[in-house]
């Protein structure tokens, strides 16, 4: 069990950190798609890592792979320069792509995903000669990341409502495709 002493420097996003701390989840290994709490209690991970362990965790193979490359080159930044790597991996991706996707761009998480979309959209249209597209369009109730860009097209009320001075200007938020009333 964590003395909640230990607790009080680390603050969690998404979750109410008081409450958290009188009866923490504590995590204290990963095999396969379940964790394991500090009460030996096995946990599904059923958001897969919250979206980074789609494979599971410590899959021997994968272990296996990210400890050669990282004895080759542990990191290349992508300003100006890259690793060898970097390009075989793009080329594999683009492989899998529909046809006319043949551009890979790389970040670090879903969050930085969004926000980088939503400038790529941007600066397309401002090389076209249409700088006044600037219109975005979200879902209802949908969550498209913890950064600014995510938050602000992403449909959570209560989200955007504690940022609201940072948000971006000009995004709609339409309704769901699915008839929920009919799903019930």
């Amino acid at each position: 069990m964590q003395d909640q002493s230990d607790m009080q420097a680390y603050w969690m996003p998404y979750t109410p950190n008081r409450y958290f701390r009188k009866n923490p989840k504590i995590m204290v290994s990963a095999k396969g798609v379940y964790y394991t709490d500090d009460h030996g209690r096995k946990l599904l991970d059923g958001a897969s890592g919250l979206w980074t362990s789609p494979l599971g965790h410590g899959d021997p193979r994968i272990i296996e792979a990210i400890q050669r490359q990282y004895h080759s080159m542990d990191y290349v930044p992508a300003f100006q320069m890259a690793g060898t790597e970097t390009f075989r991996l793009a080329n594999r991706i683009t492989q899998y792509a529909p046809s006319g996707l043949g551009k890979v761009f790389f970040v670090n998480s879903g969050s930085e995903a969004v926000d980088t979309a939503l400038k790529i959209a941007l600066a397309y249209h401002r090389a076209k000669g249409e700088a006044s597209r600037i219109r975005m369009i979200g879902r209802e109730r949908a969550y498209h990341g913890g950064c600014v860009g995510g938050i602000s097209v992403g449909g959570i009320p209560t989200n955007r409502k504690m940022f609201g001075a940072m948000m971006m200007p000009g995004v709609d938020h339409l309704p769901h495709t699915l008839n929920l009333s009919q799903m019930a």
